[in-house]
C-alpha cells in the first residue's frame, strides 16, 4: 500500500471517518492506483476545493474571533467572511422590505408613478373642459351684474368669454406641465 488508509487520513488531518468517506466520494481526495490516499496532494486539493468556512469550523475556529492561521488553503478567508456578512446583512434587509410591504407601509414605485401620472391627467382634462361648461353662466351672471351696476342693458358674448377662460387655463396648464414629481 502506497499511501494512507482513509482511518489513518482521517487521524492525520483531524477528520471524522465520515468525512475522509465525503471526501473520496467528491473527488477532494487524491488517490494512488491501489485505492490508499496521497496525503499530502489531497490536503492541497481539499484546501483548493473546501469552503473556507467549513475549514474554519471543522478547525474549532467557531467563535473565535481569529481567522488567520486556522484555515488552510491559497483562497483568502478574510474576503470570503466579508462577502458572506454582505450576503447575510442583504437578506435580512430583504426580509424587513417583505414586512415593510405587507404592512402596507411600501408601495411599488411604478403603481405610484402610474397612479399619480393617471390623477394629472384627469385633473388636466377636468380643467380644459371648465372653460366650455362655465363660460355660458359667466357671461350671464356679468350681464345681470353690469346691468344692475350701470342700469343699461349689457350683452357679453359666451363664445369670446370661452376663448379668453380657455387661453388663460391653457396657461396655467402649461405651467403645471413643468412640474415633475420625483418619488425617490
Amino acid at each position: 500500500m502506497e499511501g494512507l488508509s482513509e482511518r489513518a487520513y482521517a487521524a492525520r488531518s483531524g477528520l471524522s471517518r465520515g468525512a475522509v468517506q465525503k471526501a473520496r466520494k467528491t473527488g477532494r481526495l487524491v488517490l494512488y492506483p491501489d485505492g490508499s490516499i496521497n496525503a499530502a496532494a489531497s490536503d492541497a486539493r481539499r484546501a483548493e476545493m473546501t469552503d473556507p468556512d467549513q475549514q474554519h469550523r471543522s478547525a474549532g475556529g467557531v467563535g473565535s474571533g481569529d481567522t488567520a492561521g486556522t484555515v488552510s488553503g491559497p483562497g483568502d478567508s478574510a474576503s470570503y467572511l466579508k462577502a458572506r456578512t454582505a450576503l447575510t446583512v442583504y437578506q435580512a434587509q430583504e426580509r424587513q422590505l417583505a414586512i415593510q410591504r405587507k404592512k402596507g407601509a411600501l408601495v411599488d414605485r411604478a403603481r405610484a408613478e402610474t397612479l399619480v401620472f393617471r390623477l394629472a391627467r384627469l385633473e388636466r382634462d377636468v380643467w380644459i373642459t371648465w372653460p366650455t361648461r362655465v363660460a355660458a353662466l359667466m357671461a350671464a351672471q356679468l350681464s345681470a351684474d353690469m346691468e344692475t351696476a350701470s342700469g343699461t342693458p349689457v350683452t357679453i358674448e359666451t363664445a369670446i368669454l370661452q376663448r379668453v377662460l380657455e387661453t388663460h387655463v391653457r396657461e396655467q396648464l402649461d405651467a403645471l406641465a413643468d412640474l415633475r414629481v420625483s418619488l425617490e
